[in-house]
């Protein structure tokens, strides 16, 4: 019965609130929660969204959430709990809803972080909890438009909505569907993050191609390339390298010249991909996050 739209008789009410029987069970529906036009008087049947809040007190609401049992919305995650999942605002005042361990990611680097968000519906178990349900495939292709042609190179800001080892579904802003392989990102994308990216192409599947690498990766020679993917192997993303380095220890570690190990750290210097501690004798990958990437131009 809970996480339903139902209907129910005004059985008591005081200054703040009507008392509203569904079923043998009373809910509290408070007047500041009433968006009916007509007023409510005793006796009256009235309808709402009945869920028990976080204190567990019996609810009613005539502002309904944007999530149902029979309808998808957008969550925001207002809470991370590794022992439960995550918790996501669905538009109700004193209650979030849980999206379970068991549905998220088994890496929990991929889980979702406070202010992302997931597609949901609300799903009620046998003993009365109510649960969010991220969307499944299907969903978004039946939500999905059809893009236009010639998008390459244009900008495009999407959210994550499934992660695979070969890299992450978006759907657009615009609703569109596309793909970001791992090699078009610097770490992997979290379900449910925002992200700003360019179109590269378009998939044998009718999705769009996006890269969420800045725009002077892709000026850089395939030396300064090799380099990267040595920092992003890296734990700490640092290496024990810099433009005065023995020439030697270059050739061993890289296999390429110091002249070409220097013209490699100007191109990326250049193109803020990493940083140089001259002091430290290092260099260090900018970790850029993905979801505030700027790639103007």
């Amino acid at each position: 019965m809970l996480g339903e739209i139902r209907k129910g008789k005004v059985i008591d009410e005081n200054q703040s609130a009507f008392y509203v029987q569904v079923d043998g069970v009373t809910f509290e529906l408070k007047k500041i929660e009433v968006t009916q036009d007509e007023p409510i008087h005793l006796g009256d049947e009235v309808q709402g969204f009945i869920y028990e809040n976080k204190d567990k007190k019996k609810e009613m609401t005539q502002f309904y959430p944007f999530a149902q049992k029979d309808q998808y919305g957008w969550a925001t995650v207002t809470e991370v709990r590794r022992d439960l999942g995550v918790f996501v605002d669905i538009g109700l005042n004193d209650k979030d809803v849980v999206v379970s361990l068991d549905d998220l990611p088994l890496e929990k680097d991929q889980w979702p972080k406070k202010d992302d968000r997931l597609l949901v519906r609300l799903e009620t178990d046998d003993k009365e909890r109510i649960w969010a349900k991220m969307a499944e495939e299907d969903v978004f292709e039946q939500l999905a438009a059809n893009f236009p042609a010639h998008l390459e190179n244009k900008n495009m800001s999407g959210t994550v909505y499934r992660n695979y080892e070969v890299g992450s579904f978006v759907i657009t802003d615009q609703y569109y569907l596309a793909f970001v392989h791992k090699s078009e990102m610097f770490r992997p994308l979290r379900l449910g993050q925002k992200i700003k990216a360019r179109v590269i192409g378009v998939s044998q599947y009718g999705r769009l191609n996006l890269s969420v690498l800045p725009r002077g990766f892709e000026e850089i020679d395939d030396d300064a390339q090799m380099i990267l993917v040595s920092l992003r192997r890296e734990a700490t993303k640092t290496l024990p390298f810099y433009d005065k380095s023995d020439a030697q220890e270059i050739k061993n570690h890289f296999g390429i010249s110091k002249s070409a190990f220097k013209r490699a750290l100007g191109h990326l210097l250049k193109n803020k991909l990493i940083t140089e501690d001259k002091d430290a004798g290092t260099i260090s990958l900018v970790e850029k996050d993905e979801s505030d990437t700027d790639d103007e131009g």
